[in-house]
């Protein structure tokens, strides 16, 4: 935080006249400043004053004098001040919201002591402080004032945190009480400050306090001390008189003499950061703070009546140089606009910071991102959103094209974000980014009973679109379409959607009901009216217009002559504005069938009453009337109800709206109220609705039982009207009844009336009835159900008779049944078709019409289509033919076929076909094959085999019985019949089974069944496979269809046609994917160049900009010509490409020989030296000389210089010469001259032009003239000649000098000699000398050595002369020149003798001269034996240089046995320069294997680190690591010399395992796999398999570590405990072959399988690991045993050398051993351990 003077408010006083109290307004707008003076003062922002007034005290009768102002501060809504006072009492004044405005006391609140200070939190609550020590909360609303809580001392000070929501109060004492208005963390007494917290501020993060004691100190949330700031030792400081926190709470400012301190919180320590201290000489203490509410200002009160206002911020930028970025804090940002001056403040809630603030969405919108949220905001609207949002890498893609929310796309997720929301509105996963295909409609309209409307409709798929409701968060609906979607929009209520598809068909969908329904086709463009719920689009030449979209059908259309480009509403009227080509026109709409919607919408019926009134009846109208009479009535209001059906001419229904209104307004009338809700209005209305049940519960709550009775009777619905009648105990019921028998008779509705006679017991009048209503029916159920009626003959015969008339057959005959007349029964029964009863009747009565009554029962129901049933009355009349068909149509085939088996006769062989067909449609194959057969119907059997597939019992059936080509046929015919049928998979089987699969390639090509045609193709013709996919490819292409051309295309590997094919298509998006798939980047950049080139203009920059590849499209199109193409691109994206195009351009026309033009397109790239260059090459001088003049001036000296070239080539030299001279280029002129052999006109124009030349050419001139031979050479002799009997010396040795004759060497030299001598003579000692150094070298390169050094001493050259000796390798001559004239070069020419020596190779004469040189010369020749053997005559320094320089030679060539010899021969001095050779020399015949002759090199290599380590002990090096290493080496020598000297020994297998297994604690210098597998073997050998299987183990572990290149994986479980290292070199390879390795692994492998070994390293005495030196409980280390390397426990026996010692058995074994063997490797081993060891013991044995 920086804070920068700006200016200065109140202009101090001399005297003490203290500012007491400042507050800025919540809205930033006004200052307002009061001091001793007691007059509020107000400024405005840009600290003007515009205003003041005075404060009162408690009682005008105490004066004005009676009190000072302590504190005040705003209201939350900036329009009033608190101001509390020390005369006990607090004023709220109301300032109004302008300037100027009347200032008036609208509350006050009296105390019983002095207010000290105060704030406004929150609307109508003050909380202030009390001297008496309460902290109290005064209510604007109620004007009362109560206590929050009381201490015991004074109230010093008050502070708020940010949110308001908490207040922290400072007392005398020192006590901090913390308090919260809402739940919130614990409150109460917080901490106590040691002085009174006159200073006290409440950051975001923590609380700061300062007083007198000059320290100020930070607290945390709980009361803890986070930090303190010590000034106590600053004599310039003075207490902490006041504090202020930035409103973002993220910095702090104190207050004392001259000084204010910033402290900024640092929220990655967590700590406050002090700024430098704002040092200001004269202001005195500073007595109020006032922090500007949106952190931009910072104003100072003072003791002397001073206030000053300073800027606060953390740095400025400039954006777009069109708004300014203050950072006021790191969350908080003030942004302004630069034209407007509007000013927006950016604040993060959480306090986070504010990394990056962007304007986007035609510098309207604000995003800004912070580490954990997203901030955006709307700069014209003043709304600010501020949600969560993790970090994504800065990857979102922001949309602003709805005003009310914002579109973010992230990772394939949609999230909506309303401005001054802090929350995200919704999310949802979609891929598509385009805001035509994202609709959000968030609460545009308001409607009924709607609070909150926010929908949102987005494509899930390219055909499938969701609809959100936002508010609830539930899917309203999915809508899927069969085509794909290019646009979509809800309209404002979010109630309908509008959509097109890429066939340009528009289509409305209702959410609600969910009914989907298309409006117009070829819709080139559609909206919906902004504010109504009207839809405009564009078909082809036509505007259409749906005034009122409930109504789809009604559409108004206006021819148009161009194409529609915008709709606007302003003004009360809305335009469609058309493109017409040059021009634009408008249309303008009907504004008033607009407002309908927008009225009928808002639910103002009335207004839109108005509105239809005004039209004229079309069906656009007619629909609206229909709209606004149903939403009307819905709504109640029955008036324009009544006026809707009247507008529509539906009079009955205006009838009975008005009689209904005409109730409504008189009781409206008499009870003064609605109406509308009367009982009768209500059920008038239900009766309209036609709801009955709800008028008569209407009525009947109300006791109108009359009413309901006349309503039902105005329906004639008598039965609802009896029914209540009934229920109500009505008295008129018989009435009714009565009344309703009359109704029905007199309206001829006899039945009604039977059924009422019925009901009442009137039997006969109710037969009567029914007979005259034309039901018999009725009347004979009545009569059988009364057995007195049917004892009237007369009765019965009128029914009987009636009923035979109606061909009631049955029911007549169950009447003459009941009377006994059987026979009439009879025939009614079969004239009825009643065979059931018929035949029961039969049975009984005639028993002989029984065969007849069933066949006929048969026949009849065959006729009804019942075949099952009839089936057994066939069989039961013995109709045996009409059984079979009836089962065979009953499809009882297995009844069937039980009759067929019982026939014998041949005329039921035709039903075998039939019956077989249905077993082999059933898959009953068998059964169906017998029936066939049995048949005679083989063909059909086969058939069916075939159809099947069961191709062996085709075949068997066809074998049997056809011959083979009658299968064939057969088959082949089959093949066709199926082929035609479509059952192409059967037809291929059988073309398969006589093999012929080009017959089934062919029947699908035909069918154009592409996909099996292929397949066969493949199986049978894989040769003609690709040819077939290309055939097949370019004939769909030309069927357009081109996604099965494609696959075709790429199958035969033809991916270009594919490419050309879509290209040809224009379908340019499939043919950049087809050629990104499969052509590789050059086509996929070629395809996409072709594509931008077919749109051109911007639509082709913004394709290449989305491919990245405009730079390589206009690269690709000016290599190819296309250049007008490539200037467009290059304007529109990349105009520095522009001259290289004009280059390009202009290289194509000079090849194409259109030089003008070329000349213009060199010009405009920028290049006219290409152009003169061009015409240069044309030889066109004119051109060329034009444009170098005009373009390029430092081109015309080339021009003229190419024209003169010409000339010359042409022999024009006046004409070249002229023009070079123009071009100034004189001594090309020359040149060519020269070049032509016309010396004369060169020495001309030189002598003229270049006199400073002249020499020099003449020189040239005798140059060539001794080029010409002998002839040249005798005309310089002579003019030498001449010159020098001429007495003119000077030319005269010119001239000898240029002879230079190789033929004639004699001439040559005479010449040169003559010269030297003339210039010895006659010139002077100066020149003579550059003569004779001229000369010198040429007479040496004759070999007159002597002769050029006689002229060298001649001019006193010395050296020159000496240089000539020793060049004629006279080194005598040279010695002696030099001892007697120049002592000085004595050394020179020993030098250059040495080194003569040495580029000669003459090292022996060398070794005479120089001895070091020559020994240099022996190593550069790789003669070491000669080397050494020189170095040794020398002293014992230089020998062993060239020892080490052999010996590292020799390791490098890998010959470290040689190397070991030679320092066995010459001795190891302890140089330490040598320790490295000493190391590498050890550790490489380690790793060499011992043979035969393996001992005599550990024994030498013994020996030689004996020796080293005693020279070592007696030089300064002496103790040192290295000497302790190699005494490490030493030991390891020995192991290994003493291990070789015992192989093959039986008596010592057992220390040979020891010295194994010793060597393993030195693995740090051994190659730890080597060590562990001899270790292992050497424990296997002697059977100690524990050992063997954990050092075997080890080995594989490491042999896999060395395969891996690391051993970090290794476990050393096993050598825990011992002196055996962890930490080992990784081999740079194995040491053991492959074979061997896997020999231990199989070995390992089996004694890990055996349970006697245990895995387990042996212990000795001490519980320690045998071999392991350390002792793990005792930390005591043993010596080792100098014979196996075992740790020396008991039977000690010691050496003279201090630290040597053995076990005495293994000292024993071992010398008795060598005394029985006499092996002399072991007696060299007990020599070496008498010289190591000092002697050996006294029991020794002695070998010679």
């Amino acid at each position: 935080m920086q804070l920068k003077h700006l200016k200065t408010l109140l202009t101090p006083q001399e005297g003490a006249v203290k500012v007491t109290c400042m507050a800025w307004a919540p809205n930033s707008s006004r200052l307002a400043v009061c001091s001793v003076d007691r007059v509020v003062l107000l400024y405005d922002e840009h600290g003007e004053r515009r205003d003041k007034f005075s404060t009162k005290p408690i009682d005008a009768k105490y004066g004005k004098q009676s009190y000072v102002v302590k504190d005040m501060a705003f209201s939350p809504d900036s329009t009033k001040i608190a101001i509390g006072q020390s005369d006990n009492i607090i004023f709220v004044y109301r300032i109004g919201e302008e300037w100027g405005d009347k200032k008036a006391i609208c509350n006050k609140f009296v105390q019983t002591s002095s207010v000290t200070c105060l704030l406004w939190p929150a609307e109508h609550a003050i909380v202030f402080g009390l001297v008496e020590g309460k902290v109290r909360l005064a209510n604007t609303q109620t004007n009362k004032s109560s206590t929050i809580y009381g201490t015991e001392s004074a109230v010093v000070s008050l502070a708020s945190n940010v949110s308001g929501q908490g207040i922290l109060s400072g007392h005398a004492d020192g006590t901090v009480v913390r308090y919260f208005f809402g739940s919130g963390e614990s409150q109460g007494k917080l901490f106590v400050h040691p002085v009174p917290p006159y200073a006290l501020a409440w950051g975001a993060n923590s609380i700061m306090v300062g007083g007198c004691d000059r320290k100020i100190v930070a607290y945390g949330k709980e009361g803890n001390v986070l930090q303190t700031f010590d000034y106590s030792r600053d004599r310039t400081e003075k207490e902490l008189t006041t504090a202020a926190t930035s409103p973002s709470g993220q910095s702090v400012v104190f207050g004392s003499y001259n000084r204010l301190r910033v402290f900024n919180w640092a929220p990655r320590r967590g700590l406050w950061d002090e700024a430098k201290p704002k040092e200001i000489p004269n202001l005195y203490t500073i007595t109020a703070l006032a922090w500007k509410k949106d952190g931009s200002r910072l104003c100072v009160g003072t003791l002397c009546g001073g206030v000053e206002q300073f800027d606060c911020c953390l740095r400025r930028s400039i954006y777009k140089n069109k708004f300014e970025m203050t950072y006021v804090g790191p969350s908080q940002v003030i942004v302004r606009n630069l034209s407007s001056g509007t000013r927006v403040v950016l604040k993060s809630q959480y306090g986070y910071e504010i990394e990056e603030v962007k304007i986007m969405g035609s510098d309207r919108y604000l995003v800004a991102h912070t580490s954990d949220t997203l901030l955006l905001g709307d700069l014209l609207t003043n709304k600010l959103s501020e949600v969560a949002w993790p970090g994504s890498g800065g990857n979102e893609k922001f949309f602003f094209e709805n005003e009310t929310v914002c579109m973010i796309f992230n990772a394939g997720e949609l999230s909506l974000v309303e401005y001054e929301n802090n929350q995200i509105l919704g999310s949802v996963r979609t891929e598509f980014m385009n805001p035509h295909l994202i609709s959000v409609r968030l609460n545009e309209r308001k409607q009924k009973g709607v609070e909150d409307n926010k929908k949102l409709a987005y494509l899930i798929d390219l055909k499938t679109i969701a609809i959100v409701d936002l508010s609830g968060g539930y899917n309203l609906g999915t809508l899927n379409h069969d085509s794909r979607i290019d646009w979509l929009e809800l309209n404002e209520t979010g109630r309908k959607l509008l959509y097109r598809d890429k066939k340009l068909q528009l289509h409305l969908y209702d959410i609600e009901s969910a009914i989907k329904t298309t409006l117009l086709s070829f819709c080139s463009y559609v909206q919906w009216v902004p504010g109504s719920d009207v839809v405009v689009a564009q078909n082809r030449a036509n505007l259409c217009v749906w005034y009122n979209i409930d109504s789809p059908e009604s559409t108004t259309m206006f021819p148009l002559r161009g194409d529609v480009v915008d709709l606007v509403r302003a003004d009360g009227k809305t335009d469609v504005t058309v493109s017409e080509g040059i021009g634009t026109s408008s249309y303008t709409l009907d504004e008033g069938l607009i407002e309908f919607g927008t009225a009928v919408d808002d639910g103002d019926y009335d207004r839109a009453t108005a509105f239809l009134e005004t039209l004229d009846l079309l069906p656009e109208t007619e629909a609206m009337w229909k709209t606004l009479s149903k939403l009307s009535l819905e709504a109640g209001q029955l008036h324009i109800a009544e006026r809707c059906f009247a507008a529509l001419g539906d009079v009955s229904t205006v009838r009975f709206l008005h009689q209904t209104n005409t109730i409504a307004d008189q009781v409206s009338q008499d009870t003064g109220g609605d109406g509308s809700g009367h009982y009768q209005v209500q059920a008038r209305l239900a009766l309209l609705d036609k709801n009955f049940k709800l008028a008569e519960m209407y009525y009947l709550e109300q006791n109108a039982t009359d009413e309901a009775i006349e309503m039902y009777q105005q329906l004639h619905m008598w039965e609802e009207c009896i029914a209540v009648a009934e229920a109500k105990a009505h008295p008129e019921l018989d009435a009714l009844r009565l009344n309703y028998y009359r109704w029905l008779t007199e309206t001829s509705q006899d039945e009604m009336a039977g059924e009422m006679k019925e009901r009442e017991g009137d039997y006969q009048g109710a037969i009567s009835l029914y007979l005259k209503a034309g039901l018999p029916a009725k009347a004979a159920r009545l009569a059988i159900s009364q057995p007195d009626i049917t004892s009237s003959s007369d009765v019965v015969n009128r029914i009987t008779a009636a009923l035979i008339k109606g061909e009631f057959f049955e029911r007549a005959g169950d009447l003459y049944d009941m009377i006994g007349n059987k026979q009439r029964a009879l025939e009614c029964y079969r004239k009825g078709n009643t065979f059931r009863k018929a035949v029961e009747l039969s049975r009984v009565s005639f028993p002989s019409e029984v065969v007849r009554l069933e066949e006929a029962w048969g026949d009849h129901l065959v006729q009804q289509k019942q075949m099952d049933a009839a089936i057994n009355h066939f069989i039961e009349a013995g109709s045996s033919m009409k059984a079979m068909e009836a089962a065979i149509a009953a499809r009882q085939w297995k009844k069937a076929v039980h009759l067929l088996e019982l026939q014998e006769d041949q005329s039921f062989g035709k039903y075998y076909l039939k019956i077989a067909q249905h077993y082999a449609s059933v898959q009953d194959y068998q059964v169906a094959e017998r029936l066939f057969v049995k048949g005679g119907h083989i063909k059909d059997a086969i058939d069916m085999y075939t159809l099947c597939g069961r191709w062996e019992e085709a075949h068997k059936l066809a074998e049997e019985c056809m011959s083979a080509d009658q299968v064939s046929a057969l088959y082949l015919s089959r093949a066709q019949d199926l082929e035609r049928e479509g059952k192409y998979k059967e037809a291929e089987r059988l073309f398969a089974a006589v093999k012929q699969p080009d017959l089934s390639i062919t029947m699908y090509k035909k069918k154009r069944l592409f996909e099996d045609m292929i397949r066969l193709v493949a199986r049978h013709h894989p040769d003609l496979l690709k040819e077939t996919h290309l055939h097949l490819a370019k004939e769909l292409e030309g069927e357009a269809r081109m996604v099965e051309a494609e696959h075709h295309y790429l199958e035969a590997e033809e991916w270009k046609a594919a490419v050309h094919m879509y290209r040809a298509g224009d379908m340019w998006e499939e043919a950049y994917r087809v050629a990104k798939g499969h052509g590789g980047p050059g086509a996929q950049k070629q395809v996409a160049y072709l594509w931008a080139r077919s749109l051109g203009g911007e639509a082709a920059v913004k394709l290449l900009n989305k491919f990245s590849l405009t730079d390589y499209a206009i690269d690709f199109a000016s290599d190819n010509c296309s250049f007008d193409f490539a200037f467009e691109l290059a304007r529109l994206a990349n105009k520095q490409k522009v001259p290289e195009i004009h280059l390009k351009h202009a290289m194509y026309l000079e090849d194409e020989g259109k030089f003008q033009e070329a000349e213009s397109e060199f010009i405009k790239a920028g290049k006219p030296k290409e152009a003169v260059l061009m015409y240069e090459h044309n030889q066109d001088w004119a051109g060329a000389q034009r444009v170098a003049e005009c373009h390029d001036p430092d081109s015309v000296g080339e021009v003229l210089v190419g024209q003169a070239k010409s000339c010359f080539d042409q022999k024009d030299f006046q004409k070249a010469e002229a023009f070079l001279l123009r071009a100034q280029r004189p001594q090309l002129a020359v040149q060519y001259y020269k070049d032509a052999g016309m010396w004369s006109d060169a020495m001309r124009l030189c002598k003229e032009y270049l006199p400073s030349k002249l020499a020099l050419l003449q020189e040239e001139y005798d140059s060539e003239a001794a080029k010409q031979g002998p002839r040249g050479t005798e005309g310089l002799v002579e003019q030498a000649q001449k010159w020098e009997q001429s007495g003119e010396f000077t030319r005269a040795v010119e001239c000898y000098l240029r002879v230079k004759e190789s033929s004639n060497a004699a001439l040559t030299e005479k010449c040169w000699m003559k010269a030297a001598e003339l210039s010895i003579k006659f010139l002077s000692r100066e020149r003579a000398a550059e003569v004779v150094r001229d000369v010198g070298p040429c007479l040496a390169k004759l070999r007159k050595y002597s002769t050029a050094a006689e002229l060298y001493l001649n001019v006193e050259l010395v050296k020159e002369a000496i240089d000539v000796f020793m060049e004629g390798e006279e080194w005598n001559k040279a010695k002696r020149v030099a001892k007697e004239l120049e002592p000085r070069y004595e050394a020179y020419v020993d030098q250059k003798y040495k080194e003569h020596l040495k580029n000669h190779g003459k090292v022996d004469s060398l070794v005479g001269v120089d001895v070091m040189a020559a020994l240099d010369m022996y190593v550069e020749r790789g003669q070491w034996e000669k080397c050494v053997e020189t170095a040794s005559k020398q002293n014992f320094k230089i020998l062993h240089k060239y020892v080490a320089l052999y010996a590292t030679h020799l390791i490098r060539e890998g010959d470290a046995q040689s190397a070991l010899s030679l320092y066995v021969t010459h001795g190891a001095p302890p140089n330490p320069q040598n320790f490295n050779i000493y190391k590498r020399l050890f550790l490489d015949l380690l790793n060499l294997s011992g043979g035969p002759e393996g001992y005599r090199m550990w024994a030498d290599l013994r020996n030689l680190l004996l020796l080293l380590c005693e020279n070592i002990s007696k030089s300064s090096e002496a103790n040192s690591p290295s000497h302790e290493e190699f005494e490490t080496m030493l030991l390891i020598a020995h192991y290994c010399a003493t291990r070789c000297a015992a192989k093959g020994m039986d008596q010592l297998v057992h220390a040979r395992t020891h010295l194994s297994i010793s060597l393993l604690r030195h693995t740090e210098l051994l190659a730890a796999d080597k060590a562990f597998y001899e270790a292992g073997l050497a424990c296997r050998a002697v059977g100690w398999e524990n050992m063997a299987f954990i050092f075997l183990n080890h080995f594989l572990d490491l042999a896999d570590g060395i395969d891996e290149g690391t051993l970090d994986t290794l476990d050393h479980s096993d050598f825990q405990e011992t002196d055996i290292p962890f930490e080992v070199p990784v081999p740079s390879k194995l040491h053991v072959s492959e074979a061997q390795r896997e020999e231990i692994r199989d070995w390992v492998l089996a004694v890990s399988m055996d349970q006697r070994v245990e895995q387990v390293l042996p212990r000795d005495e001490r519980d320690t690991y045998e071999a392991s030196l350390l002792a793990t409980s005792t930390g005591i280390r043993s010596l080792p045993c100098v014979i196996t390397g075992y740790p020396v426990l008991r039977n000690k026996m010691d050496f003279k050398a201090p630290g040597k010692a053995s076990n005495k058995d293994d000292w024993n074994k071992f010398l008795m051993a060598t005394k029985t063997t006499h092996s002399p490797e072991c007696q060299d081993v007990l020599t070496f351990i008498s010289q190591w060891c000092g002697g050996l013991p006294a029991s020794s044995f002695s070998f010679h």
